[in-house]
């Protein structure tokens, strides 16, 4: 039977470990959707409604996530060298528009029934409770998504977290809208607080939107990670001027691309094992590389084609 190589196994372990997250992320959100709908319109109350489509949302979040975890499992092939972890990033764009959608449609149908000057009912007791029961829910589901979504390095399933700890805030905001309607007798207040949980639904979603650009654009946001690989091939022994550094990420994954100059009486097979510890030791600094890959010149070599990637003066003047 063939071995996996390093690579492959924790990309198999990592595949499992977000499936299974995004089982419980429907089982649970599933349970709590439906809970909160059938209260919501037994107590009459908007607002639960609310947080209760905004859970059923989140099920089809997870099942996006799910199936995207099934695609990025695939191993590379000649249409997609680099393998299909970009899915993720993919899935996680789209998830910010169901959610945006979902969110603005919410504020607008309840918008409308307010200048309409519907007549509301004040909402039963028992939307309080499903209110507590969500909040618990949503607290131990956002927790449990955001370790496995770090430990993984995921921002799928990190920005499926994320919108799990909005639904606590917007559960929070659905109770406390429940208590002062109780209080004043305004039944008005809980269609407010829908529209207002409506607007953090939007919110949540415009973030994430914005979250994955970086990914997609090829860009890397972290500027020390390029100081830690400059450092790094200065520790070797040989190895000088690193350059052209880029690093690009793919479903958590770094690729790292960089120049490098050696002595150019220095023979193929000496630069080439010069490049290889390069490479081992960058593998060794940085997290959850993929693949490095490590060009080599002769020192004092120019090209004026070069115009991409970072070197030590361009990450001195964008700090400076």
């Amino acid at each position: 039977m063939p071995t996996l190589s390093p690579e492959r196994s924790a990309a198999s372990a990592r595949t499992k470990s977000i499936v299974r997250a995004s089982w419980a992320g429907i089982a649970a959100n599933g349970l709590l959707a439906a809970m909160k709908i059938v209260v919501g319109f037994v107590s009459a109350s908007a607002a639960v409604i609310a947080d209760g489509v905004d859970s059923a949302l989140d099920v089809l979040t997870s099942t996006i996530t799910l199936i995207a975890a099934r695609i990025t499992a695939k191993p590379p092939d000649l249409d997609h060298p680099y393998g299909h972890s970009r899915a993720e990033t993919i899935a996680t764009k789209s998830l910010s528009f169901v959610i945006f959608f979902a969110g603005a449609q919410l504020a607008i149908s309840t918008a409308g029934a307010l200048i309409r000057g519907e007549t509301q009912p004040l909402p039963g007791r028992m939307a309080v409770w499903a209110t507590l029961v969500s909040i618990a829910g949503k607290t131990a589901l956002a927790i449990y998504k955001f370790r496995v979504g770090r430990r993984n390095e995921s921002p799928m399933l990190i920005a499926n977290a994320k919108n799990m700890r909005a639904d606590i805030v917007i559960s929070v905001a659905v109770l406390a809208g429940l208590v002062f309607t109780y209080v004043f007798h305004l039944p008005a207040l809980d269609s407010v607080t829908a529209i207002l949980v409506s607007l953090w639904i939007m919110g949540v979603a415009f973030r994430i939107f914005i979250e994955t650009n970086m990914e997609l654009m090829e860009g890397h946001a972290e500027a020390d990670e390029y100081q830690r690989i400059f450092d790094v091939v200065a520790a070797v022994e040989g190895a000088e001027h690193p350059h052209r550094a880029r690093i690009r990420t793919i479903g958590g994954l770094y690729i790292v691309d960089l120049d490098i100059e050696v002595d150019g009486r220095l023979s193929v097979r000496e630069a080439h094992e010069i490049a290889l510890e390069t490479e081992r030791r960058i593998r060794a600094e940085l997290p959850n590389v993929y693949d490095v890959l490590v060009h080599v010149e002769p020192i004092g070599n120019i090209e004026r084609s070069e115009r991409y990637g970072v070197s030590q003066r361009a990450l001195d003047d964008h700090r400076g």
